[in-house]
């Protein structure tokens, strides 16, 4: 069984005191529930605002079992590029993971399958681990063509990695109709396909495999379930500490079932 990686990304929320809190409650039931280590089998990662980069990391450690992410990330290393952030200034910061390709950024940012390939090797580059986020609208998926466009993406940002730094890449299936406040929870059936198709070309070769898309407390053990689904990128479910440690629970009984 795969290591089950169960992360979330805070987008645009949480102060800095709400911040600490959360990191801290985490950090605290870690050290209480796993002796400071990771649940068995997990790989727990979070992603806050930028602005809560250097507090979460301070506060989990530096030999925390979660990986810390940002959200994005500029692919040159330094220049005249005003309100971005490099990876170099990332990684200073304590992140280890870049989220790259988020449909948010594509559709109100302008990101394209050309900058995800950029960013991506920008994170391999510094030895970060790109998390590339892709998915499909509800007209391409009503279309029938949910399979083929996902691999496309993935393909384009991945295209020209050799073995070795594909085997650093996670890859985050969060079909577009699923996720945000408006999104409906996928079913398991409607998961089948897709995650066949991207299990095909990459299970065995990248770091995981991972479903985002309206996960709550009562459908992540059956995501978990699917066949080629190795972790959850969970969005306002896990922003409550409670829900993120319930799924890693969940996640945890799976993996060692």
């Amino acid at each position: 069984m795969p290591t089950l990686w169960i992360g979330t990304s805070w987008k645009m929320t949480k102060t800095l005191v709400e911040g600490r809190a959360w990191a801290e409650g985490l950090r605290d039931h870690l050290v209480a529930e796993h002796g400071g280590a990771a649940p068995s089998g997990v790989q727990p990662f979070v992603i806050p605002s930028f602005t809560a980069t250097t507090t979460v990391a301070g506060i989990l450690g530096e030999d925390s079992p979660v990986l810390l992410g940002v959200q994005n990330a500029h692919w040159e290393d330094a220049g005249a590029w005003t309100g971005e952030v490099s990876v170099p200034q990332a990684k200073d910061a304590g992140a280890q993971v870049v989220e790259i390709g988020h449909s948010e950024r594509r559709e109100h940012f302008g990101e394209t399958v050309e900058t995800t390939r950029l960013k991506v090797a920008a994170a391999l580059r510094h030895g970060l681990t790109p998390l590339l986020c892709i998915g499909e609208s509800a007209e391409v998926k009503d279309a029938g063509g949910s399979s083929a466009f996902i691999l496309e993406q993935a393909a384009g940002a991945l295209e020209g990695l050799s073995p070795q730094e594909l085997s650093r890449v996670v890859i985050a299936y969060e079909p577009i109709w699923a996720i945000g406040e408006k999104g409906r929870p996928a079913t398991v059936e409607e998961l089948i396909e897709p995650f066949a198709a991207l299990g095909a070309e990459y299970s065995g070769r990248v770091a995981g495999l991972l479903y985002g898309g309206s996960v709550n407390l009562d459908n992540a053990a059956a995501l978990l379930g699917i066949e080629h689904v190795t972790g959850l990128f969970v969005g306002r479910t896990a922003w409550r500490l409670e829900g993120y440690l319930e799924l890693l629970r969940i996640a945890q009984a799976h993996a060692t079932a």
